[in-house]
């Protein structure tokens, strides 16, 4: 594989993976002087480093540039979206160096810091590269322009309110003030807004969920997105609060914002709940209490052709349940749009894009498929090995391979909606290969699905033992791999332009044999006794020497 290849297939690790890195947000020492030799080391780190995604011209159009959502920024035209800076100003050389430092999780912007990554930059090396950066906007030579020297920085409260119930209660006062449900929906999924908006620049963007603070670009704590309230973002629909918020409102809207995101559980093996009586099948059944959730991380299919880096559904919420006879799987994942319509004349020609390899086979952010509503449906799919997999050893986590075929599971809004039948079986044998459904008489999952307020609810029920060789049994007590596939339908995700996960597990718990309670018990006394048959020969001795020494 060419330097190319490599390059964009490194931005695309920092764009799937790219998480919320704890890097420097204040350099140690400050900016030194931007000399010439100076800047042109950071020129030699910008084309080694950079340019790739941000062009050899600071365009924003690098051979990288139309694989990647969003697109990387266009440094001449002098806009920066993360700023602790005023509406329409420039950012300070902080600015500029906490962003480089840290990257921008949700995007292609991995972070530099040398500290946090091994193949980072030490704090003179990212100084020198932002050096060189600022040469591409002549606005960065105005001294008129240094929001420093002009007084447009903007400051933390000098005693803000703490994050507690009282805050984060007149928080969503504010947001219900600020109208922010009209864009991010009234639980904050980025579901207000029911079509796509667009940048200044043309590109489709989605408004932001504020659940995730994985994905909230320049950060997720409390001081992070006051900062956004206040300076907002340029160039897109995010406008700055500060004239029509004052300052302590806009920090109860950030400890609002706070309190709405999703704490990841970090377990990888699903405990499955045994119940008694009939499984709840119903999304909102108050049985699926009972469950334990878990969840799990998806990434865009970059296994094999076409291969998308762009996944919209990143994290899927997973509960199950069991009884004597049926297994039922709870799937939970937010959605802004809810795709219940599949136009199989749109869907993308595999065949070319499949004989090129390496990053000819990856698919245009905005070029190669409709990303539009009503246009694909939304799909999940959950997937096991069909044979018990022995010690370590597991099918391909991207649906199996010739010789150790997979189970599958799929559901499809579209057949939902139509009052079908939502969740078809299958069986799968390597990627290259369609899922090969099975016979009617062989369907036996049932369910349920819901989507409400951005957010999918699916439900899959099927019998823990079948006659099928060709599908997963469910025994107590066995760690069974599980891996789950997500589709996006108006993010343009169909057939293999999707997110995946590699593999967890899912253990049906075993009841605890009441021998195990009895011999507790009994090594309880034994313990117990001996414990005190020890303590009355030490004091009858104790007892005999005393009287020895009257």
């Amino acid at each position: 594989m060419g330097t190319f290849g490599k390059l964009l297939i490194a931005s695309v690790a920092g764009f799937i993976f790219a998480g919320p890195v704890q890097a420097s947000n204040v350099p140690s020492k400050p900016m030194p002087e931007e000399t010439g030799e100076f800047r042109e080391k950071g020129r030699t780190i910008y084309m080694e480093r950079c340019s790739f995604c941000h062009g050899l011209m600071g365009d924003g159009e690098g051979p990288a540039a139309k694989y990647l959502d969003p697109r990387p920024r266009d440094f001449t035209l002098g806009t920066f979206k993360f700023r602790t800076t005023q509406s329409g100003e420039l950012p300070t050389n902080n600015d500029l160096f906490r962003t480089v430092s840290r990257g921008l999780p949700g995007t292609a912007m991995q972070a530099f810091d040398r500290d946090q990554i091994k193949n980072g930059r030490n704090e003179e090396e990212r100084w020198a590269v932002i050096s060189y950066i600022k040469t591409f906007a002549q606005e960065f030579d105005d001294p008129e322009l240094d929001p420093v020297k002009t007084g447009k920085v903007i400051s933390l409260p000098a005693k803000p309110a703490e994050f507690n119930a009282e805050t984060v209660a007149r928080g969503e006062k504010v947001f219900e003030k600020a109208k922010c449900a009209s864009c991010h929906g009234n639980l904050g999924r980025g579901d207000g807004n029911k079509e796509f908006r667009k940048d200044d620049w043309g590109f489709p963007i989605r408004i932001r969920n504020v659940t995730h603070p994985w994905k909230i670009k320049a950060g997720g704590e409390v001081e992070d997105i006051y900062m956004r309230f206040t300076s907002g973002i340029m160039g897109t629909p995010m406008p700055s609060f500060i004239k029509s918020l004052n300052e302590a409102d806009r920090w109860d809207l950030a400890n609002y914002i706070k309190s709405l995101q999703h704490k990841l559980t970090s377990h990888q093996a699903l405990k499955a709940q045994e119940v008694t009586g009939e499984l709840p099948e119903a999304p909102d059944d108050e049985g699926w209490k009972a469950a334990e959730p878990m969840d799990i991380r998806l990434a865009g299919q970059v296994v094999g052709p076409p291969r998308w880096q762009n996944p919209s559904v990143e994290m899927v919420t997973i509960q199950a349940l069991f009884n004597d006879k049926d297994i039922a799987f709870k799937m939970t994942w937010d959605d802004p749009f809810m795709d219940i319509k599949h136009d199989e004349a749109k869907e993308f020609d595999t065949a070319g894009i499949s004989k090129v390899g390496a990053f000819n086979s990856y698919v245009e952010a905005n070029g190669m498929i409709p990303r539009a509503l009503e246009t694909f449906r939304d799909a999940v799919a959950l997937q096991f090995p069909v044979k018990a997999p022995a010690g370590t050893k597991k099918p391909h986590f991207y649906r199996g391979s010739t010789s150790d075929q997979v189970h599958m599971m799929v559901w499809k809004a579209d057949n939902h909606a139509a009052g079908e039948r939502g969740t078809d079986e299958g069986n799968a044998r390597g990627w290259k290969q369609a899922i090969k459904p099975q016979k009617d008489d062989q369907q036996q999952v049932t369910g349920k699905a819901a989507w409400d307020q951005g957010r999918w609810t699916v439900v899959m029920k099927r019998p823990l033992k079948t006659a099928d060789k060709n599908d997963v049994q469910f025994n107590k007590g066995v760690f069974i791999p599980m891996s789950v596939n997500a589709w996006d339908g108006s993010n343009g995700e169909h057939g293999l332009i999707m997110s995946l996960s590699t593999w967890y597990y899912v253990v049906l718990e075993a009841a605890t044999p009441i021998s195990v309670y009895i011999y507790a018990a009994l090594a309880f006394l034994v313990i117990g006794g001996l414990g005190i048959f020890l303590m009355r020969k030490v004091e009858n001795e104790e007892t005999a020497d005393d009287g020895q020494q009257a």
